[in-house]
């Protein structure tokens, strides 16, 4: 899978599970690169969420919610997800 394809997958399940006002996914794969643990294909996102339904949990709880939906993306091709969330 490609970072596109990924990108893509990552929002259409968000989504589909959450109430989401805006969403922006950037690819942070270049700050692991250089990285011993590093394995080409898995990627670093950055997932910048707006969200009245996310908002109104704590953001553990929050960031459980979004690791479950994103399980098998994160078992496959995730190496590393930085979720921020408005």
């Amino acid at each position: 899978m490609d970072i596109n394809q990924l990108v893509l997958l990552v929002e259409e399940k968000l989504k589909k599970n959450i109430l989401i006002q805006n969403i922006n996914i950037e690819d942070k794969t270049y700050l692991h690169k250089n990285h011993l643990s590093h394995t080409e294909g898995k990627f670093h996102l950055l997932i910048k969420i707006q969200s009245e339904e996310l908002s109104k949990f704590n953001k553990v709880q929050a960031t459980k919610k979004i690791y479950k939906i994103l399980n098998n993306e994160i078992k496959k091709y995730i190496h590393s997800i930085q979720i921020l969330i408005n």
